[in-house]
């Protein structure tokens, strides 16, 4: 289980103990980091998290295998079979509570649970395998969650104009779409300040 990054949020540079809230807090935000399997929602988690975060991670097994697509993510050892969970305070008082979901068709019955009481979805993309991306892109819609895309950047990743990669996604006009990199905590939060944004423009002022 990795360590939270540091004592200080890299948003607010506000200090925690890395456990108890900052004084601060005013909204308490549920968000899930959706996307297909082995795309980095666990890395993204790590990246952010001001507190030790929670993973239920097994290795994977040679059953695995065999219902697993591991096409793209070859040096996979482990996989989340339940939840990821951390939590990042944002400036304004914002603190963003973050389940990870699995990525992989055979945990869908848990979507619903894992999905209840959340404001909104990150959901992250892997460019070279746009596809795998369609079932959860789906989920999200039909729970009706408000999104964005974070384009999760690798070494090998192939350069697409914005317009193309709306158009394979299929994505509203209105849904923000950024690049990522999950491995880097400012990277990460930008990606979270960009649905935060895009859920205040939406509610305001009901919600926030």
């Amino acid at each position: 289980m990795a360590s939270a990054p540091s004592s200080s949020s890299p948003a607010t540079g506000t200090a925690t103990d890395g456990l108890h809230l900052p004084d601060t807090a005013r909204d308490l935000v549920k968000i899930l980091v959706a996307g297909p399997f082995g795309v980095g929602k666990t890395t993204l988690i790590d990246s952010v998290s001001e507190i030790r975060p929670l993973h239920t991670e097994e290795h994977m097994s040679e059953a695995s295998v065999q219902v697993d697509d591991l096409a793209g993510v070859r040096d996979k050892t482990s996989t989340t079979v339940a939840i990821d969970f951390g939590r990042v305070s944002l400036a304004g008082g914002v603190v963003l509570y973050l389940f990870g979901t699995p990525g992989q068709e055979r945990f869908r019955s848990l979507w619903a649970d894992i999905a209840y009481g959340a404001l909104g979805a990150l959901v992250l993309v892997d460019t070279r395998r746009i596809d795998d991306s369609f079932d959860v892109l789906g989920l999200v819609e039909e729970t009706g969650l408000p999104y964005a895309v974070a384009l999760n950047t690798f070494p090998d990743s192939r350069s697409y104009t914005e317009d193309q990669l709306r158009r394979s996604l299929d994505l509203d006009p209105g849904t923000p779409m950024v690049s990522c990199d999950a491995r880097d905590a400012n990277s990460s939060i930008d990606s979270l300040l960009a649905l935060v944004q895009h859920l205040i423009a939406r509610d305001r002022p009901e919600t926030w």
